[in-house]
């Protein structure tokens, strides 16, 4: 009895090296609901302060939209920059924990392939911009980002996966439902984000390494 729970015992380590080999682990479940938080104060403040809540496909003036939209913009890259920073922190602080390198084969490859989605998707979202199509502007970053992260679930987490689905499904609708756009992006790159960083928390940070 104490061989086979030895050999259990030696399966399941072999296991966890070769899962640590072939993904990256050290995503930080806290980054998840720091990026849900940032998520939402973005979006209140977008629709509170800048009104910001797009009803039509096409804006009727492509020029006119560009002052109205520059708030929306640098509050856009402030949240996108803070989710980023705190995402690399405190991976990086996990990382040392796990005496894993958090710049290694299997992290590039899980960042390259993000990078093609996230990269055709923010050029794909400029071109709608200066065509006046602002009523997708919101659904596009959702789903794009959920291809990203649907591509990008194969090298860390499998729920990433499971989050990038839902964003891809939120995207879609919120090109359905372009009125419901900002409420759909709250959702998505707020509360998902929220309830994914709790679960990845609860799920692998609180187990020992």
């Amino acid at each position: 009895m104490k061989k086979e729970q030895d050999y259990i015992n030696d399966i399941a380590a072999i296991r966890s090296m070769m899962e640590r080999s072939s993904k990256f682990l050290s995503l930080s479940g806290w980054a998840g609901i720091m990026a849900g938080i940032y998520a939402l104060v973005g979006a209140y403040i977008a629709y509170a302060y800048f009104r910001f809540n797009p009803t039509e496909m096409v804006s009727h003036s492509p020029e006119a939209i560009f002052p109205e939209m520059a708030n929306v913009l640098i509050l856009a890259a402030i949240v996108l920059l803070l989710s980023v920073g705190t995402a690399i922190f405190l991976s990086y602080k996990r990382a040392v924990k796990r005496n894993e390198p958090v710049w290694n084969a299997t992290s590039r490859r899980l960042m390259t392939n993000m990078a093609l989605p996230l990269l055709s998707g923010g050029i794909f979202i400029l071109i709608l911009l200066a065509k006046g199509i602002i009523g997708l502007l919101a659904p596009m970053t959702l789903l794009f980002y959920g291809l990203a992260l649907f591509g990008a679930g194969n090298y860390t987490y499998r729920e990433v996966r499971f989050l990038g689905s839902i964003l891809v499904v939120l995207g879609l609708a919120g090109a359905c439902l372009v009125e419901y756009g900002v409420l759909l992006w709250a959702l998505g790159f707020g509360v998902m984000h929220i309830v994914y960083g709790l679960y990845i928390h609860i799920k692998h940070e609180r187990q020992p390494c």
